[in-house]
C-alpha cells in the first residue's frame, strides 16, 4: 500500500514538480493524521502525516514511491452565512469551538440545523451551498504570530489547547 508522510513545506510555485496523483478528501478526513483511503485513481493510500498536519486543498505530499500527490478539497455540504454583524456571529461560532471559513464578507460552517437556527436568530442570511471547506487553521496552529498580531478577541479558533501560556485570556 502506498504511504504518504510527509506534506511538502515549500511553496507550490517554487518549483516546477512533477504531479502524479491526487487525493481529495472533506476537511474533516484532512484533519486525521492516520487515515487508510484511496487516491483519485482508487489505489489505496495510508495517510502517516505528524500529529496535528492538517492538509489544505492544493497541498502537496510526497508518497512513499517518490511520487507527489496533490491534495483537493473534496466539496461538502456547507452553510454559507453572511450578516451586517459578522463578528457577532463569530464569537457565538467561537464559543461553540465550530470550524469557521472565514470569507472577506461571510462565514461557512458544515451545515447543522441547530446551528443555523442560532445564527439566523442572530440576524444572519443563511444559505446552503456545496464547497471545499477550508476553515482557519486556529491562532495556535504553528506558532503563536497571530495571536500575538490579531490579538484573542478577533479570531475564530480551536481551544484544543491548554491555557498554560504566558498572557491573559478573558473568556
Amino acid at each position: 500500500m502506498l504511504e504518504i508522510k510527509a506534506k511538502l513545506k515549500i511553496p507550490r510555485s517554487a518549483y516546477q514538480l512533477d504531479v502524479k496523483g491526487q487525493l481529495k478528501l472533506p476537511f474533516e478526513s484532512r484533519q486525521k493524521s492516520r487515515l487508510r483511503t484511496k487516491l483519485v485513481s482508487g489505489e489505496d493510500v495510508a495517510l502517516l502525516l505528524p500529529r496535528g498536519e492538517i492538509l489544505r486543498g492544493g497541498d502537496l505530499v510526497t508518497a512513499s514511491d517518490g511520487r507527489v500527490i496533490e491534495v483537493l478539497a473534496e466539496p461538502e455540504k456547507l452553510l454559507h452565512i453572511e450578516s451586517a454583524s459578522l463578528t457577532r456571529i463569530a464569537y457565538h461560532l467561537g464559543n461553540r469551538h465550530v470550524p469557521v471559513q472565514v470569507g472577506e464578507d461571510f462565514l461557512r460552517i458544515a451545515a447543522d440545523h441547530v446551528l443555523e437556527e442560532m445564527v439566523k436568530k442572530l440576524g444572519a442570511r443563511v444559505r446552503e451551498v456545496e464547497a471545499p471547506f477550508e476553515p482557519e487553521a486556529g491562532a495556535y496552529a504553528g506558532g503563536h504570530h497571530e495571536h500575538d498580531e490579531m490579538g484573542h478577541g478577533g479570531k475564530i479558533h480551536d481551544h484544543g489547547h491548554d491555557h498554560d501560556h504566558d498572557h491573559d485570556h478573558k473568556h
